[in-house]
């Protein structure tokens, strides 16, 4: 038996069937991002009073290795070690006895050698005179000339032996070069020194300290300017931080700037000098605070606005269309929770300063201005 099912069936049969599959589907339209909620700084010029900072390291003007120059044992010190010296003190005694009885040994052979030479003088003016008058062999006479240049030649050593032993002994004692203060003595009664090889102590002077730092090639004109014009000491430009962040009592000067500029790293040595009141030791790292001596307004944005990338810096702008765009800028000197932009803002731009991990180029954000401070 055949069934015959008609077009209207099968009509109906389909939209059953689509009604069953759940039919098309309308496409969804993406939900578009509520703004982020930022907060905001509008950037000011202002004024500021800031240091640029150095890493310095406190040198002496001058230091002195006390070394032996002559070999032998030490036989006297005459110093406590650290205790302050002055120029001529004598320190050191290296077998002063010894070399005195050399050098007395010395003179006296010099005196017998000098006697022989004032006989062979005798001999050899008066063989002179008898040969004028034939009464002597002229062999006689080259003789006593002979024996007279010998006799100078053992005069002239035994001289030669007299300095160098005056100079043994005058090595023998090692006197303070300058007035300073002196180390650790390296070397104690007893010790057998060789000469130019044993450092035996350093002498330093220690008032006023030298200041060193490394200054920027893009700096010498302004450093010479310091130098030539160094103002007074109450409102000098060069401070000294000291290794527990506090500040140093007395204020320097540019002494010297250095010959030549380090092709290595792009900066020169320039020395300062300070009254050293006896906090500064020799070998002290410390910073040089270099107040800034720019007159005028600068613009300022809160540090927290900054961010870094690869070495750059930058901050979000909200533009006029409520986007943040990212500023590439500049950075200089930070000054507490501010820092200083050299380039890259503009007096009333609105940087973000809170909510900036929220924000890509582009991002459309609502703003806050930020709350005061609480008492």
């Amino acid at each position: 038996m055949r069934y015959t099912i008609s077009k209207s069936a099968l009509l109906i049969i389909s939209v059953l069937l689509l009604t069953s599959c759940g039919g098309p589907k309308t496409p969804e339209v993406p939900k578009t991002p509520p703004p982020a909620a930022v907060t905001v700084y509008e950037v000011k010029s202002e004024a500021a009073e800031y240091y640029d900072n150095y890493p310095a390291i406190i040198v002496p003007l001058n230091q002195v290795d006390l070394k032996a120059q002559v070999t032998g044992y030490i036989t006297g010190v005459y110093f406590s070690d650290g205790q302050h010296v002055s120029k001529g003190q004598k320190l050191y005694d290296i077998d002063r006895q010894q070399y005195q009885a050399n050098y007395d040994q010395a003179i006296a052979n010099l005196n017998v050698v000098k006697a022989s030479l004032a006989k062979a003088q005798q001999d050899a003016d008066r063989y002179t005179d008898l040969l004028k008058q034939d009464a002597i062999a002229k062999q006689k006479v080259d003789y006593a000339l002979a024996d007279l240049q010998s006799v100078k030649m053992q005069v002239a050593a035994a001289q030669a032996n007299v300095s160098r032993l005056s100079n043994d002994l005058r090595f023998s004692v090692i006197y303070a070069p300058f007035d300073g203060t002196i180390g650790i003595s390296q070397a104690k009664i007893g010790t057998l020194v060789t000469a130019n090889q044993n450092i035996l102590n350093t002498v330093s002077s220690d008032n006023p300290m030298a200041v060193d730092i490394a200054v920027d090639q893009k700096e010498i004109s302004r450093f010479i300017q310091l130098q030539q014009h160094p103002g007074t000491e109450a409102d000098s430009t060069f401070t000294l931080s000291l290794p527990d962040n506090s500040i140093y009592t007395k204020t320097g000067h540019v002494s010297l700037i250095d010959r030549a500029v380090d092709p290595q790293t792009g900066t020169i040595k320039t020395r300062l000098v300070f009254t050293n009141t006896g906090q500064l030791k020799a070998g002290m790292n410390t910073n040089v605070r270099v107040k800034n001596n720019h007159t005028g307004q600068f613009i300022l944005t809160p540090y927290k606005s900054v961010v870094e990338q690869m070495g750059e810096f930058f901050v979000f702008v909200v533009t006029d269309s409520s986007k943040a765009t990212q500023r590439k800028i500049i950075l200089g000197t930070r000054i507490n929770d501010k820092i200083i932009v050299k380039d890259g803002l503009k007096e009333g731009e609105k940087v973000v300063i809170e909510g900036v991990q929220k924000l890509k180029e582009g991002t459309v954000v609502t703003t806050a201005a930020p709350k005061p401070n609480k008492p």
